[in-house]
């Protein structure tokens, strides 16, 4: 099946005008006439052709065999190793999946996808880049040579609704008196930072304490890729950081927008995460509100 899978696949790419915009009827089409021809003096089962025909669908408009995984709303995130193993992380814990992806070229293809999608570049010259998904879901890739055993892809899911305070105080994440707590300073104006390790929920928790923000105040979210879901604020900017073109310049990091919001009138400034030199223009930011 697999080896099926790649011959199609192979074909189709060959057959598809990628220098046009073609809908995906067209695509459907031309899949089901290379089903048709493959099946041609063999056996093949109605339920095998359906499989194949999504498999290949999935592999030109969306992405492959992970697309199963991102209609699981189960998953909360997806590691690809290279062509080596995908694990999936359910309800905390971090599993091999049954499936993997088959050759080099089909996992770059989708690699080239999703930077593509957000406007990222990811080659050998800049193997490392940070994009989203159309769902908001965050995305981290890395090429060879960097990474040895092929690209490799992270994605951090995220759910569709946000999670509330009342909901993290249901499920015993914090105590209802620390919430009011967090309410009041809040609603006072302190500066707040929220620390912790990859995957401890620093941004669902920094989503459920900005609804305790007075909603007639002036946000300004600052993020590496646009992933808070600041609810209910009518006068909200949302500003993301940019990579270097090509040439290695233009770059908008983290730190240029830091200091460009201070010129916009903020009520309040939300980084959302900070790792380099950007700490000290937000510190010059808070001292500056002390």
């Amino acid at each position: 099946m697999e080896q099926k899978q790649e011959k199609l696949y192979a074909l189709l790419n060959e057959k598809l005008d990628h220098t046009e915009e073609i809908s995906d009827e067209e695509i459907l089409v031309e899949i089901d006439k290379l089903i048709w021809e493959e099946a041609k003096g063999q056996y093949m089962p109605l339920s095998e052709k359906i499989t194949l025909r999504q498999q290949l669908f999935n592999g030109i408009r969306r992405l492959d065999i992970l697309q199963e995984l991102l209609e699981d709303e189960s998953v909360t995130e997806i590691m690809v190793n290279g062509t080596d193993g995908i694990f999936v992380e359910r309800e905390g814990r971090i599993r091999c999946w049954e499936h993997r992806f088959v050759s080099k070229t089909k996992l770059e293809d989708v690699v080239q996808q999703i930077a593509g999608k957000c406007n990222r570049i990811v080659n050998e010259a800049i193997p490392i880049t940070d994009a989203r998904l159309e769902n908001g879901d965050r995305v981290n890739i890395v090429l060879p040579p960097v990474a040895v055993n092929g690209p490799i892809i992270t994605i951090r899911r995220f759910p569709k609704e946000p999670i509330t305070m009342e909901r993290l105080i249901e499920l015993g994440s914090v105590s209802k008196e620390v919430a009011d707590f967090l309410k009041q300073l809040v609603c006072a104006g302190y500066n707040i930072f929220i620390c912790g390790g990859t995957g401890s929920g620093k941004t669902t928790f920094l989503n459920a304490l900005s609804d305790y923000i007075p909603k007639d105040e002036r946000i300004i979210t600052i993020e590496d890729n646009a992933e808070l879901q600041i609810q209910g604020v009518e006068n909200l900017v949302r500003l993301e950081a940019r990579k270097e073109n090509t040439e290695g310049k233009h770059a908008v990091t983290i730190r240029d927008l830091i200091k460009s919001s201070l010129r916009m009138r903020p009520s309040r400034i939300i980084v959302g995460e900070v790792r380099g030199d950007e700490v000290v223009d937000m510190l010059q930011a808070i001292i500056c509100t002390i």
